[in-house]
């Protein structure tokens, strides 16, 4: 089994794939983690995942700042959750650099064999096998694996190898993102905005002229700032030669029409937007996640997205190679994350056609569009679309509860052992029957599977039904209704069982 790529969503994909007991090879061509700033921070859905892991408060003791105000860009206009009490988009300021050395570091603790300087060259495969060519640091040499999967990034080797069509839109803008420290000259003003020497006031947010947009975050009593410009460029960029300070200032000048006095950089990144989709992510023995998949025309949702495929793919995976997989279950992997991509490319699809618009009808629709976000509702299933949180993956027969294929409610549980949650029991990445109303006709039927299905019975507030299947992915593959006669739902639960974790 061998990942190709040591991105976030190669070592996730590694970490998950030792949880369920595979032993995966990562080459990476890179010599060296890459220390060229790109994501800014993790948001999204994978967080939830992280905390049903039990790895979240390690990635929030690394982050690089507190974290801030659940408040996301979207399109030009602004997605803000202060008012809420329990948002339903969350984020952490943890830059991709530190994200991979966290992620590097527990594939390490979990026994991970990581091949840095190690670059694939050939990719080919047969009805048995996959056989990969490889450049390394003492020469060339050639493997053979049962499985290989291409997290190796927009400009995927592997997916081109694999004859993949790639197809989308490339847009004609130029990102550039930044946090630097202000001189004293520059002075914040109580509501956010800059008050240049020179030039005046530069408001807080987002300001768009014909040249580009400018955006500007910043906070009373600080003086460090984030800027972010879009400008439409011919020019093309090296993802791999980082941004300098002078190059942002150039853009700056060019969209405002004043050069902003600035300090020392924070961070620094620049980036284009891409609407692209893998046709498919899986070709015989090859499959793809993250940026070989999907590429998106909106910041802070890549990383999510590609941490998730790891997640989705891993335990199925390992149910192959293990030899207990359903006939079809690795099918399951392009069915429900090419459906999870269509949706992040739905909504970022919308955010290009919000923030390049700059006539007045244009102007109208954002100014609409915020508006409807201040009403409740609205925002919270715009937050949960963000997030990833809304996907519900189909599942096979009819007459589903209302939760299956929805990622698990963290449900406080009551056990004869104490208090625990739901999040507690897949710290194990295993599957699970969760028993919510003591049913020993569910727990009879899940008996023949209890080397790869957990059982436990425990109580909770406001049941939401007789029991819970969790993959271990953490959704829910199937769920008795309240109360469900005996005659309905062991038959059911025998045949989801079947359909997702093999002959007993």
């Amino acid at each position: 089994m061998i990942i190709v790529g040591a991105g976030p969503t190669g070592l996730m994909l590694a970490a998950e794939l030792r949880l369920a007991g595979v032993r995966p090879l990562v080459l990476e061509r890179q010599p060296q983690r890459r220390d060229t700033p790109k994501a800014g921070g993790l948001g999204g859905q994978i967080l939830e995942l992280l905390r049903y892991r039990g790895v979240l408060e390690r990635f929030e003791a690394a982050c690089t700042s507190p974290v801030p105000a659940p408040r996301f860009p979207f399109g030009g206009v602004h997605l803000d959750f202060t008012q809420l009490a329990d948002p339903p988009l969350h984020a952490l300021p943890l830059p991709q650099q530190l994200l991979e050395r966290l992620l590097d570091e527990r594939a390490g603790e979990l026994g991970v064999d990581l091949r840095r300087g190690h670059e694939v060259v050939g990719v080919s495969q047969d009805d048995a096998a996959v056989t990969v060519d490889v450049r390394g640091p003492d020469g060339p040499y050639r493997m053979i694996a049962r499985y290989l999967v291409g997290c190796d990034g927009a400009r995927s080797r592997v997916r081109d190898r694999a004859g993949i069509p790639f197809p989308g839109t490339t847009y004609p803008e130029v990102n550039r993102l930044a946090q630097v420290t202000l001189p004293d000259a520059v002075t914040v003003l109580g509501n956010g905005d800059l008050d240049v020497p020179g030039f005046g006031v530069i408001r807080a947010g987002f300001t768009r002229t014909d040249r580009g947009l400018l955006g500007v975050g910043s906070s009373p009593g600080s003086k460090v700032v984030s800027l972010y410009t879009i400008e439409d460029e011919s020019a093309e960029y090296d993802d791999d030669i980082p941004m300098t300070l002078s190059e942002l200032q150039d853009s700056v000048r060019r969209v405002l029409g004043v050069r902003l006095p600035v300090g020392e950089p924070i961070r620094l990144s620049r980036f284009t937007f891409k609407a692209r989709q893998a046709e498919r992510y899986r070709d015989g023995r090859i499959l793809l996640a993250g940026d070989a998949a999907h590429l998106f025309p909106a910041t802070g949702v890549a990383l999510n997205a590609g941490m998730l495929d790891a997640v989705n793919l891993a335990w199925k995976l390992a149910a192959d190679i293990h030899g207990w997989a359903p006939a079809g279950l690795l099918d399951t992997y392009h069915g429900e994350r090419h459906l999870a991509g269509a949706r992040t490319m739905l909504h970022t699809r919308a955010q290009v056609a919000l923030r390049r618009g700059h006539d007045a009808a244009a102007e109208a629709l954002r100014e609409v569009f915020q508006e409807l976000l201040a009403d409740e509702q609205p925002l919270r299933r715009m937050g949960a679309l963000v997030a990833g949180a809304d996907i519900r993956y189909p599942m096979p027969g009819s007459d589903h509860h209302t939760l299956a294929g929805a990622f698990a409610p963290d449900l406080t549980l009551h056990t004869d052992q104490g208090m625990t949650s739901v999040a507690e029991l897949m710290h194990s990445a295993r599957p699970v029957l969760l028993d919510l109303a003591d049913r020993p006709d569910l727990r009879r039927t899940a008996r023949d599977w209890r080397h790869r299905v957990d059982v436990h019975t425990a109580k909770t507030d406001h049941r939401p039904a007789d029991a819970l299947l969790i993959r271990p992915d953490a959704h829910i593959a199937w769920a008795a209704t309240i109360d469900e006669p005996t005659d309905v739902a062991a038959p059911a639960l025998r045949e989801a069982l079947s359909g997702w974790f093999g002959t007993p």
